[in-house]
Parts: structure tokens; sequence; C-alpha cells
């Protein structure tokens, strides 16, 4: 028998799935696979939509995890949300590694449809937007791209009222006696977290002595691991952005590029990036 005449049902495989749950069934399939439409004849088409919608499905486990990390932090079970923190570095893994991907798309490929986009561009997703402003770059001026669509708005407006994963972090780390700037612990958690001389030095006191702050070390350690795999990813977008489209406008109307690198700017946990210059 050779290996093409193989039946899996002759030991014990289920092959009858008229009355029950498929893989297709559970993982909606039909719905995610028939989410392709091209609106133009370009082949490297598929390929964009392809890598954005799949973009979105990562950053989809992203806000699952980023949000069950916050809470997980607020209730002091830290270990929990090392282990989703950890699940968040692989997962801008990923996302770098889908960039190589869409490189093999060239500039004149790219031309062929790009007329077919309008002006809808990347920085409009909600889901990214909400993943920035869970991390504390709490930009208001972004969300105005939303501003059409009221269920978005209130979602990301519910998320600038409540604290940032790295507000939780540093009240765990007061409740854990690391003594925090009390004017940084009351801020308005609308606003994008500043920098504070307050708490580089307690920060410094952890990586001083890491046995005997071995958790909020750990963790510390956690979030820059996180923040290294989020800078490469955008630093990646840069450079796949101008490898096929050079310095033309988004299609959104951002300086393309230009955007793109202020963006690598952004630090989200500053005090745990300088805290290495003063050790």
């Amino acid at each position: 028998m050779t290996s093409s005449d193989y039946d899996p049902s002759s030991e014990g495989a289920e092959t009858d799935f008229a009355s029950r749950m498929s893989y297709g069934d559970y993982l909606a399939l039909d719905a995610i696979l028939g989410a392709q439409h091209p609106l133009s004849e370009a082949h490297d088409e598929m390929l964009f939509i392809i890598q954005h919608q799949t973009t979105e499905l990562w950053m989809r486990l992203a806000i699952h995890e980023l949000s069950a990390a916050r809470r997980a932090i607020a209730r002091d079970e830290v270990q929990s949300a090392m282990k989703m923190l950890a699940r968040m570095s692989r997962i801008f893994e990923q996302l770098n590694s889908a960039w190589d991907v869409l490189r093999t798309m060239t500039p004149s490929e790219y031309t062929r449809f790009r007329s077919q986009l309008g002006q809808s561009s990347g920085f409009q997703s909600r889901q990214y937007r909400l993943i920035e402003y869970l991390l504390g770059n709490r930009n208001h001026a972004m969300l105005k791209p939303h501003a059409h669509d009221a269920e978005t708005t209130r979602l990301l407006e519910a998320e600038l009222a409540t604290p940032s994963l790295y507000d939780e972090v540093l009240r765990l780390a007061d409740r854990n006696g690391l003594r925090m700037p009390a004017a940084v612990l009351a801020r308005d958690v609308r606003e994008t977290h500043s920098f504070s001389e307050g708490v580089l030095h307690a920060w410094r006191e952890v990586y001083q002595a890491p046995e005997t702050h071995w958790m909020l070390y750990e963790l510390a350690e956690k979030l820059v691991d996180f923040e290294d795999y989020f800078r490469r990813w955008r630093f990646n977008h840069v450079t796949t952005v101008e490898r096929v489209i050079g310095f033309k406008r988004g299609t959104g109307g951002t300086g393309g590029v230009s955007y793109l690198k202020r963006m690598l700017e952004v630090e989200l946990f500053p005090e745990l990036w300088r805290v290495r210059t003063i050790l």
C-alpha cells in the first residue's frame, strides 16, 4: 500500500463532519479566507492585503495579551503578567519577520495598484492605536482619524481614561517598597508619561541590587525586551516603506518615511532605558 492509499479513519480519525464541528468551522475559515478583495488585476495586491490582514490578527492577540498583563499587574499577579509579556515579544518577532515577505514587492509592482488604496493608511488602524495607548503613548491627535466611527472613538477614549501598562508597573513598584514620586502616581493618565528623575532613581535601586528586588528587576527586563522588539518593528516598517516608495507621501497624507522616522524617537519606558547610563 502506498502512502497515497492511507486512510486515517482506519485508525479512528473522524472524517464525517456533516453534523460536527470541523477545523474550518472552529476557525471561521470561510470568513477569513473570503476577506481578500483586490481592487486591481495586479498580482502583488493579494500579498499587500494578506500582509496587513495578518498583522491585524497578530495585533488582536497583542491587545488580548497586553490587556491581561495590565490587569494581572494591578492584582499583583506578576508571574502571569511576565508570561504574557514574553509572548508579546514573540508576537512582535513574528510581525518583524512579516516585513521580509512584503519587501519582496518592488516599487514597480506596488505602483500597479497603489492608486486603488485611496486615502487608506496603516496609521488609521484602530488596533495599532489601541496598542500605542495601552503602552502609554497617548497622542490625542491620533483620535482624529477615528472621529467618524463612534464605537472606535468610544473604545479609544475608554483606554485613555485607564492607567497604561507602565502606569500599573510603577504603581506595583510603589506597593512593593520602591518609592515612586507622588506626582507620577497621581498624574492624569490620559496624558503620555513624561521622563521622571524620581522614577529613574527608583529603578536604579532595582538595578543596583537585583537580588533584593528580583521580581521588579525581572519585570523591568521583560518590558525592555518587549520594547526592543517593538522598536525593531518600527524600524523595519520605515525601511520597508523607503524601499518600496522612497520618500513619497503616504496614501493617508502623512510624510511617509519622515512620519515613520519620527515614531522611532518614541520611548515607551524611558527610565528603563536611561537607567543603564547611571549604573
